[in-house]
């Protein structure tokens, strides 16, 4: 009886692994077009940011009022179908201005108000540098370190719900800790959105630019104003 040649057999684990070549190009493809999406989103946003501090800048030159809860809303909401329409059209870039655009107008008032309080300059530079810190943090940890963070979708969306009711709420309660209380929420959901929006844009799970700026501008616009109310809060003699 022959015994088996122990010395001379081959491990099947020593085989190596061979990726199909249309596996390996399905990757560099997602990859690039990662990269691709990714430049488009952060060169629109920009432009948007610009723009929306702009209109923002000559609602407090010229003394704009707030449009109001109300309208503010019926606004958003509607801008924001707009832009999803017309995402993959040509369309969708004014859709994505007109809507940064309404939101700076909304955001004026609301910094005359912080800027006419002791020491209010500082409070909007110091929450605008923290704004600034946050996003830079967030994505670059994201870019850096390539983690996806897809199974976050849910939870985040459940959080930015329960803290969206709680501050339309608020608005007839009118209580100081509940207003604190969900500005933190905003500023943690908001940090974790940016992770968010920038892990799916490399990983491929988002790959409209439009949807994607849009996505980064509010949680900026959230996380800024989120971290005014606080520093307002604190810097408040009452």
């Amino acid at each position: 009886m022959n015994r088996p040649d122990y010395l001379n057999m081959k491990s099947a684990s020593a085989e190596p692994v061979v990726v199909p070549a249309e596996q390996n190009q399905a990757y560099e493809t997602q990859a690039v077009d990662g990269r691709k999406v990714l430049r488009n989103t952060y060169m629109l946003l920009s432009m948007t940011l610009i723009f929306s501090a702009g209109v923002a800048g000559m609602s407090m030159a010229f003394n704009w009022p707030h449009p109001g809860i109300i309208l503010t809303l019926v606004g958003y909401f509607g801008l924001l179908f707009l832009v999803e329409k017309t995402k993959n059209s040509a369309m969708g870039i004014v859709s994505v201005f007109a809507l940064t655009g309404f939101m700076g107008l909304t955001l004026g008032p609301i910094v005359s108000m912080y800027a006419k309080l002791p020491g209010g300059t500082d409070m909007i530079a110091m929450a605008l540098g923290t704004t600034g810190l946050i996003f830079l943090t967030m994505s670059g940890w994201v870019l850096s370190t390539g983690k996806d963070l897809s199974g976050m979708g849910k939870t985040l969306m459940v959080g930015i719900l329960v803290a969206f009711a709680l501050s339309i709420g608020n608005l007839f309660l009118g209580l100081p800790m509940i207003s604190l209380a969900v500005s933190a929420m905003f500023i943690m959901l908001m940090s974790g959105l940016i992770a968010y929006q920038t892990s799916a844009i490399i990983h491929g799970g988002e790959t409209n630019y439009i949807s994607a700026t849009v996505t980064l501008y509010v949680a900026i616009y959230n996380l800024f104003l989120s971290l005014l109310q606080i520093l307002g809060v604190m810097g408040s003699d009452d």
